[in-house]
């Protein structure tokens, strides 16, 4: 099969076994991941009533990110990357098992919160180790359609994981079972690993110490504009177009609706997501992928405007998958801009800082929902991002001439 017969074939990637067995296997992990997000939540919630002991839980889990995602980097580059994620797919089922110990005996929280930390370790390795693993199980002529792929199978995710986990406590009024659930999904995914062969992996040649390699990577990041300038895009979008931190306020003082309309405007970025993703696997490659990378984000930026102004449900419901559609393909064309543009022995250090780029924006872009609504009110908020978003996107615009010439990926 040629290269041009593989990029017309909507599922060229997941007929390769090695990439198919991690898509299944990563999509199990992260409907775990989610279940347990709703699980611990509703379970902290019952056992204080406190709604501080909720926010612990974003921060307790995003502190061992942002410390261990350089050295995580750094050992994802210098080891076996299929080793270390397997590792950290035991390490997050370890966790997530403690959480169902703690919880059949009604424990401490104190354990609940070190299970939750040991997540956090976990994470730091986990997404940096399984992205940079795609381009040993896939040839760069279908790295956009691996790219797309992992990204449709994340949002089915999204939408099936909570509602499941939701579910489960609804049905068995515990959140225990859950735990022992997303226990058995993380091992799933590591059994599935076992069957894995990627590629040989490339390593630097150069006798680097710790400090070097992470230094090296750094320079790498600040010295090549596109990929750079497409961090900052996706990060600065997240955090200023809040919209969807904000949607309980939305759904019940603006929009006027029950849980089921909530349950709907939650369902609609991710629906739009799996759509877009659907319509880039069957269609040619970008030919001009950096303009259409800024034109998706400004629209997101547009569409969260129009959501934020909206007071009838049906029309900030389309704005909701339209947000969750355009960020499909900037997600997609972001994935494989990455996979393209960094060197192999780097994908680590690259993978790392993306991974907590995209942390730091999703845990910061709550709070800045949160206070940007305390003081502007919610639609004003909501408002203030989507014009701050079109602000950031005439910036790299200007900043980076290399992104607004990209063409082909």
């Amino acid at each position: 099969m040629t290269d041009s017969a593989e990029e017309r074939d909507a599922y060229a990637a997941l007929r390769l076994s090695g990439f198919r067995l991690r898509v299944i296997g990563r999509f199990v992990a992260i409907l775990g991941e989610l279940m347990v997000t709703v699980a611990i939540g509703w379970e902290l919630y019952q056992r204080t009533g406190d709604a501080l002991a909720l926010g612990l839980i974003g921060l307790v889990q995003i502190i061992p990110v942002f410390l261990l995602a350089l050295p995580a980097g750094y050992i994802i580059d210098r080891y076996n990357r299929k080793r270390v994620l397997l590792l950290s797919l035991l390490l997050m089922a370890g966790a997530v098992f403690m959480l169902g110990v703690v919880s059949a005996g009604q424990g401490s929280l104190v354990w609940v919160y070190i299970a939750l930390g040991l997540m956090g370790v976990a994470q730091a390795f986990w997404g940096p180790s399984d992205g940079a693993l795609i381009p040993l199980l896939v040839p760069p002529s279908l790295y956009r359609n691996a790219t797309t792929w992992s990204s449709s199978s994340w949002q089915l995710a999204s939408i099936t994981g909570p509602a499941l986990g939701g579910a489960i406590i609804a049905a068995t009024n515990s959140a225990t079972p859950v735990y022992f659930l997303a226990t058995g999904g993380f091992l799933f995914y590591a059994l599935l690993m076992l069957f894995v062969r990627p590629a040989p992996q490339r390593f630097s040649e150069q006798a680097e110490t710790p400090a070097q390699a992470l230094r090296t990577g750094i320079h790498f990041l600040r010295s090549n504009r596109l990929i750079l300038s497409a961090i900052t895009l996706d990060m600065f979008a997240v955090l200023l177009g809040g919209a969807v931190f904000l949607l309980p306020i939305f759904a019940e003082d603006i929009l006027r609706v029950d849980a089921v309309g909530l349950g709907w405007l939650r369902a609609g970025p991710a629906i739009g997501a799996i759509v877009a993703s659907l319509a880039i696997a069957n269609m040619p490659p970008f030919r001009r992928a950096g303009q259409t990378l800024l034109w998706v984000v400004a629209g997101f930026g547009i569409a969260t405007i129009v959501f934020g102004v909206s007071t009838n449900f049906w029309l900030s419901f389309v704005m909701l998958v339209l947000l969750g559609g355009l960020d499909g393909v900037s997600v997609v064309i972001r994935g494989t801009l990455l996979l393209t543009q960094t060197p192999d022995e780097m994908r680590g250090r690259v993978s790392a800082v993306n991974s907590m780029f995209i942390g730091a924006s999703n845990e910061l872009g709550g709070f800045e929902s949160g206070v940007a609504a305390w003081l502007l009110g919610p639609v004003g908020a909501v408002v203030f991002g989507g014009i701050g978003t079109l602000v950031v996107v005439a910036a790299i615009a200007w900043w980076s001439p290399e992104l607004r010439r990209l063409a082909r990926l």
